[in-house]
C-alpha cells in the first residue's frame, strides 16, 4: 500500500469530507478522491460509498483507517530513528585494519571511542597487500591499509582516501652487530646480510626490493615472516637484519637505525567506500584515527608541522 494513500484515507476518516482533506493537504478535492480510488484498487477492497454529494468509509474503510495510525506511527518512529543517526555518531561501524597497523592504532582507538557509547567498532585485523583494498570496501566502513613510498596511490575516482602517517622503516639489527654503533647506515654496507622480509607483494617487501635497484644488489632473504613480533625475536636472537616501521616496533632487544641517503618508509592511509564518511558515527571514527595517529607522531596539531616530514594530513 502507498504510504501517502493511507494517510489521505486516515485523513478523510478524521475530517469527513474529500473537500475538507484536500483543503488541510493543498490538493484539489478530485486529486483526493482519485488518490482514494488507487489506495482501493491497491487492496481490492471497497472502502467508501456514496454519501449524498460526497463519499464516506464502509465499514473496510474505517477497520484500515484505525490500523494505518499504527502505520504511521510505526513510520514516523522509524524516521525520528534514523534523523538520530544522520546527526548523531551511533550504531557499528566496521573497521579492517592491517596487523601491525591494528597494533599501532587499535587500543588507542578504542580508548577514544570510550566516550562515545553509542558507536561500536567491529574491527578486524586482514594481512592485506594494496591490490585487495578496493574490494575490501565493499564490507568495511573504512579500511586502514598501508603501501610503500614508491607505490602508486589508490584509485581515488572508485574510493576516498585519507592519509593517517609516514612511518619510516629502519634497519633493526642486534645489539651486538657490527654496525649498530653507527647513527646511520649505508646501503652498500648491508650488502651481503641475511634479510628477515615479509611475503611478496606487502608494503615493506616492496621497499626492501626498491632498495635492491639502488644497490644493484639482491638482499639475501632467509626468512619471511608476516608478524612483525616474530621478526623482533629473530633479528633480537641474530638470524638477520629487517626493515622494521619505527613507531610500531618497541622493543629493548633491538637497534634500530635509519638509512643514510634513502627515504624509506610505508604511507598509512585510510580507504572507503565514496560517501561512507556521511554517517555521523563512521565520520567519528575516522576523526578518532587521525588523532590517534598524530598522537603516535608526536603531532598533536590539526596542521602540518614545518619541517617534520614523517606526518602527513589530510
Amino acid at each position: 500500500m502507498d504510504v501517502r494513500r493511507l494517510r489521505l484515507l486516515r485523513e478523510l476518516a478524521d475530517r469527513g469530507t474529500v473537500t475538507a482533506v484536500a483543503q488541510a493537504l493543498s490538493y484539489t478535492p478530485s486529486s483526493v478522491s482519485q488518490q482514494i480510488r488507487a489506495l482501493q484498487a491497491e487492496v481490492g477492497v471497497r472502502l467508501t460509498e456514496p454519501a449524498g454529494r460526497g463519499l464516506r468509509l464502509t465499514d473496510a474503510g474505517r477497520a484500515l483507517a484505525a490500523r494505518a495510525d499504527e502505520v504511521l506511527a510505526a513510520l514516523d518512529r522509524a524516521e525520528a530513528e534514523l534523523d538520530t543517526y544522520r546527526s548523531t555518531p551511533r550504531g557499528v561501524v566496521r573497521v579492517a585494519m592491517f596487523p601491525s597497523g591494528a597494533f599501532l592504532l587499535l587500543s588507542g582507538l578504542l580508548r577514544r571511542l570510550a566516550e562515545h557509547p553509542k558507536v561500536r567498532l567491529e574491527a578486524r585485523d586482514i594481512d592485506m597487500t594494496p591490490s585487495e583494498v578496493t574490494r575490501l570496501t565493499a564490507d568495511f566502513d573504512l579500511v586502514v591499509t598501508h603501501r610503500d613510498d614508491q607505490a602508486e596511490p589508490h584509485d581515488g575516482e572508485r574510493v576516498a582516501v585519507t592519509p593517517l602517517l609516514r612511518e619510516p622503516l629502519d634497519v633493526a639489527m642486534p645489539p651486538g652487530h657490527p654496525l649498530a654503533g653507527r647513527e646511520r647506515v649505508e646501503l652498500t654496507e648491508l650488502v651481503g646480510e641475511p634479510w628477515l622480509s615479509v611475503d611478496i607483494g606487502f608494503p615493506v617487501d616492496d621497499v626492501l626490493r626498491s632498495l635492491a635497484v639502488r644497490t644493484g644488489v639482491r638482499p639475501t632473504v632467509v626468512q619471511r615472516i608476516n608478524d612483525f613480533r616474530v621478526t623482533e625475536a629473530l633479528v633480537a636472537a641474530g638470524h638477520g637484519i629487517a626493515l622494521l616501521p619505527r613507531y610500531t616496533i618497541d622493543s629493548a632487544q633491538l637497534v634500530m637505525r635509519p638509512l643514510a641517503g634513502v627515504r624509506a618508509g610505508r604511507n598509512i592511509e585510510v580507504v572507503s567506500r565514496k560517501g561512507a564518511t556521511e554517517r555521523p558515527a563512521v565520520q567519528l571514527v575516522l576523526d578518532a584515527l587521525i588523532a590517534e595517529a598524530r598522537s603516535r607522531t608526536g603531532d598533536s596539531s590539526s596542521e602540518n608541522c614545518p619541517g617534520k616530514t614523517d606526518m602527513i594530513t589530510g
